[in-house]
């Protein structure tokens, strides 16, 4: 459940008002006329449940409120209330496959700045994903694929390419490129400087790498995993559910890939960083394709549903 803060101007008050007084997910509206002075006009709060929350936001950017006016949503973490199990209860499908579009676009939007915290984390996931990869230990390649801030940018490019939004899928590709770039720059540094000391050499590349050679080594299987991530991924997103999300990171080997390549690069084994060039290109594409058929099929998902909806209603 969204709590829903709306200021509206007093011409679009009355409207506001109605529409939601008429939506059946809707409950707990409270109507405050004056209250609002920055931007002025009449603070309008409800709570409204997931699915019916979309048809909402879009029915309020219809009236023009956001031109004028404004809309902030919440999440509701406890709700006791009668007439909110009934507004669940009376709502067309299930809360939990709802999808909000303006929350995702708000969600996936702040992924694509390429803001100093990002390329940080960026840089320091492929730093760890290289050690990894010279030391052959799978446990620094999950701890740098769950660092990888990566997967915010591919999903942002799938919500932008669905919702035609090609400012976002532009900043989000920006994002992706330079972040990767710079990581894998900070990777060759980072290894020449370790070498320099003593503490990795050209061999522990070279030499016999069971436990991540699946890294450079790219085969159908790749494609496989690369797209049931993009479809658990943006499911995981679409639904709130963080911790699949945090499953989701540690299966995809973007950045492992990426660190292997730089590492690979840094001692000139050249067919070593192509064929973690290939992998990176098959996991991001993968991703992307997978993400962009989910969220396309929960689309046309929510429409059958609210097409049902309304001939019930009508009927």
């Amino acid at each position: 459940m969204l709590h829903l803060r709306v200021i509206a101007t007093p011409d679009q008050s009355a409207a506001v008002t109605d529409l939601l007084a008429a939506e059946r997910g809707v409950t707990h509206l409270v109507v405050l006329p004056g209250a609002a002075r920055q931007p002025a006009g009449d603070l309008i709060t409800c709570d409204v449940v997931r699915e019916s929350a979309d048809g909402v936001l879009q029915g309020l950017r219809r009236l023009g409120v956001e031109a004028q006016g404004g809309i902030a949503a919440d999440d509701v973490e406890l709700a006791i209330s009668v007439a909110a199990d009934r507004a669940a209860r009376e709502a067309p499908g299930s809360g939990v496959d709802a999808v909000v579009w303006d929350e995702m676009a708000a969600k996936t939007g702040e992924q694509t700045e390429l803001s100093g915290t990002y390329l940080v984390l960026i840089i320091v996931a492929t730093m760890i994903a290289g050690i990894g990869v010279l030391l052959d230990q799978p446990i620094l390649i999950v701890g740098a694929m769950v660092v990888g801030p990566e997967f915010g940018p591919l999903a942002a490019i799938c919500v932008g390419l669905l919702r035609r939004r090609f400012d976002t899928v532009w900043r989000s590709l920006q994002a992706l490129v330079v972040g990767f770039l710079a990581a894998m720059v900070a990777t060759v540094l980072s290894t020449w400087a370790l070498t320099a000391v003593g503490l990795v050499d050209r061999e522990m590349l070279l030499a016999d790498r069971p436990l991540t050679s699946f890294i450079w080594r790219p085969d159908a299987l790749s494609w496989v995993v690369g797209l049931l991530a993009g479809v658990a991924g943006m499911l995981s997103l679409t639904s709130k559910k963080s911790g699949s999300l945090v499953g989701v990171l540690i299966s995809v080997t973007t950045v492992p890939a990426a660190a292997n390549v730089a590492v690979a690069g840094a001692y000139g084994v050249w067919d070593e960083a192509g064929g973690s060039a290939i992998q990176l290109v098959i996991n991001v594409s993968a991703i992307v394709l997978a993400g962009l058929l989910t969220l396309a099929a929960q689309q046309l998902w929510w429409w059958n549903v609210a097409r049902r909806s309304r001939r019930r209603v009508a009927a």
